[in-house]
């Protein structure tokens, strides 16, 4: 795509002469006056300005102002016949990037531009990539507005410009590295690495040497040194997940690491001193641990400075309906989608199922909503049993015996309730399949209300 340049100067010969010399190159529109160029700027947008300093009317200061206070920014360059140092500071101030003096060289101008333009480039690149990182990492990333939630995220704040070593508790799966990755990121750390470790996945032979390191034929397989976790992330933050499962060996290194800040890597005789804050996270009782023998009692007091816990789902079931749709909304544009609308009634059911796997288990039913459902609405019709409450399927229309095999009415309820379901609420449907008038349908649910649901024929 061609860059575009905008020229304002009140000389015709002057803008008309440097359109003509740009206009090979770049998409060159002219202003006659700073008023001109404002107009032009609140329609289209410019990578580069190239304004003269003194005009009748408003100055070329005045047109950097405007420039510089567009969302999209460009480059702005003064030029003037005035060219004195005084000019050039002034306009620098005011955030020109460069300065030239008249008459222009064409040659020196295209060198201004082109370097201005690829000074904007690297200005955007790096707002985008901060703008992912602050997407990924930070405290808005976090999604729902419930006050359990709420008390988390304050938590979060409070802590996080401190060196404290802080500890997550929680059940599996209710965001406790999110947590950790909000921490860093509100810290003065945040520009240094984020280093999780996964504990529970590493036996504890190759644990020492993720944490530590290791040096060349330390162990069968040590081919060469390699710097561990903590080397890695020095001046930023490691995130040791599931910590409880840790050995006892890992265990007293890692309370003098947090004593001392400092280590030897496996096999090593020299100390290493690193800036690191550690957040531990865990889904067990570490107290209960420390009584039971399993855990050390001054690593347990050493990590627990500052205690979290993030709240299980169904102790947040307000956070639901949001949860759903941004996670609808990820994978609907992940995968080209359209997204899913859940019912009223679809919600009901899903905020009071318990979501024992909490909002991974969420997260999965929204993306096995989009996949296979394509967008549409989804009912408490289109529901698995579990999340309404059934323990299986009816597998067919014919019904198991109850308890009580001389229940009629037992039988005939849950025959109704069947077939309801099975015309998802349609219960002209519903009294075809169970071969009796819509009428006698009717009476029966006035007879038994709680087998009443919305008629969608």
């Amino acid at each position: 795509m061609v860059p575009s340049v905008l020229i304002v100067d009140d000389e015709k010969h002057t803008r008309e002469g440097l359109q003509q010399a740009l206009q090979e190159n770049y998409d060159v529109t002219v202003a006659a006056n700073a008023d001109e160029a404002f107009n032009l700027m609140d329609a289209q947008e410019f990578e580069v300005i190239l304004t003269d300093l003194r005009m009748p009317g408003k100055s070329g200061l005045k047109v950097i102002d405007k420039a510089l206070a567009l969302p999209n920014r460009p480059a702005v360059i003064m030029m003037t016949a005035y060219g004195s140092i005084d000019s050039a500071v002034e306009a620098m101030k005011r955030g020109a990037v460069d300065f030239l003096t008249k008459p222009v060289q064409i040659e020196r101008l295209e060198i201004l531009i082109q370097r201005a333009l690829k000074t904007k480039t690297l200005e955007v690149e790096v707002k985008q990539l901060h703008e992912r990182l602050d997407e990924k990492f930070n405290v808005g990333a976090i999604v729902g507005h419930s006050p359990r939630l709420a008390e988390v995220i304050e938590r979060v704040k409070l802590v996080a410009p401190s060196k404290a070593t802080i500890l997550i508790e929680g059940e599996t799966g209710t965001g406790k590295e999110l947590i950790a990755q909000a921490i860093h990121q509100a810290s003065p750390r945040a520009r240094a690495a984020f280093v999780p470790v996964h504990c529970a996945a590493l036996p504890a032979t190759l644990l020492e040497s993720e944490l530590f390191g290791h040096e060349r034929g330390a162990f069968t397989g040590a081919t060469e040194r390699r710097e561990g976790r903590f080397e890695l992330a020095d001046g930023g933050t490691v995130f040791l997940d599931e910590i409880g499962e840790i050995g006892p060996e890992i265990q007293v290194k890692l309370l003098r690491f947090l004593e001392t800040k400092s280590f030897e890597r496996v096999g090593g005789t020299k100390t290493l001193n690193v800036d690191v804050r550690l957040v531990a996270a865990t889904n067990r009782n570490l107290e209960q641990m420390v009584k039971e023998g399993k855990f050390r009692e001054d690593l347990y007091f050493r990590l627990n400075v500052v205690r979290i816990t993030t709240p299980a789902l169904r102790e947040r079931a307000e956070d639901i309906p949001v949860l759903l749709e941004h996670f609808i909304k990820v994978y609907a544009k992940e995968n080209a989608y359209e997204p899913v609308q859940v019912e009223t009634g679809a919600m009901r059911h899903l905020q009071a199922y318990p979501w024992p796997g909490n909002i991974r288990e969420l997260r999965n039913f929204a993306e096995n909503a989009v996949v296979l459902r394509r967008g549409g609405k989804m009912t408490e019709f289109d529901l698995e049993p579990k999340f309404r409450g059934e323990a299986a399927p009816p597998p067919s229309m014919v019904t198991p015996t109850p308890a009580n095999p001389l229940s009629v009415e037992e039988n005939e309820k849950r025959l109704l309730r069947e077939a309801l379901m099975k015309a998802r609420g349609n219960r002209t449907r519903a009294a075809t399949l169970l071969g009796i008038s819509r009428r006698t349908l009717h009476r029966k649910i006035a007879q038994w209300p709680e087998l009443d649901v919305v008629d969608r024929g």
